[in-house]
């Protein structure tokens, strides 16, 4: 049986922000499949115009998954996600990981999961801006992904890097194999 990595959309979620690593944690020689989560199950429209009709809403997921990714979005800054809390609660309650990007770092700083770990985020005076709560700038690290105390952060150019850590926390494959795969993906065929 496959383990659920439950993805949290919702109308205007960054659609591109989730393509690298939901793509390969579905991929059939991985332990994982990839569930949608929403706050309802209506359709959800990503920024991209991509339709989505969630698998789960935030009142019927299924409590035994593996991860869960928080896709960024304006919705996050408009306080349009708020429902969403009590899952992450759920989930850090119960050691299962979270990944959240772009504007869903500022969620998980705002509520504070961010003030005592490494994490990254747009730029710590976005961050700073946009989570009044936040008092955790001291572990801001200016890199694109960081993974600390199973929660994994990046910021909204770090599509790539966010799938790298995700991968390598879960061991989808090799260290050498996941290098390949970023090295690949990052500069192309033909840039050295």
């Amino acid at each position: 049986m496959k383990k659920e990595i439950l993805v949290f959309i919702f109308d205007g979620y960054a659609d591109w922000e989730s393509a690298y690593i939901c793509s390969e944690l579905n991929e059939s020689e991985t332990d994982y499949i990839v569930k949608t989560l929403s706050l309802d199950k209506e359709p959800k429209i990503s920024m991209g115009g991509f339709r989505i009709l969630p698998d789960y809403s935030v009142s019927d997921y299924h409590k035994n998954f593996a991860m869960l990714l928080l896709i960024g979005g304006s919705a996050w800054m408009e306080q349009k996600n708020n429902a969403i809390l009590p899952v992450v609660e759920y989930a850090a309650k119960h050691n299962i990981p979270v990944g959240a990007i772009c504007n869903a770092a500022n969620f998980m700083a705002e509520n504070g999961y961010l003030d005592n770990i490494k994490h990254s985020g747009n730029t710590l005076e976005f961050m700073k801006s946009q989570s009044p709560n936040y008092k955790g700038d001291c572990n801001f690290v200016e890199k694109q992904a960081v993974e600390c105390s199973d929660i994994i952060t990046a910021n909204g150019t770090a599509a790539l890097e966010f799938a790298r850590e995700i991968m390598l926390y879960l061991n989808v494959k090799p260290v050498d194999k996941i290098d390949e795969w970023y090295k690949f993906n990052k500069v192309g065929f033909y840039q050295k």
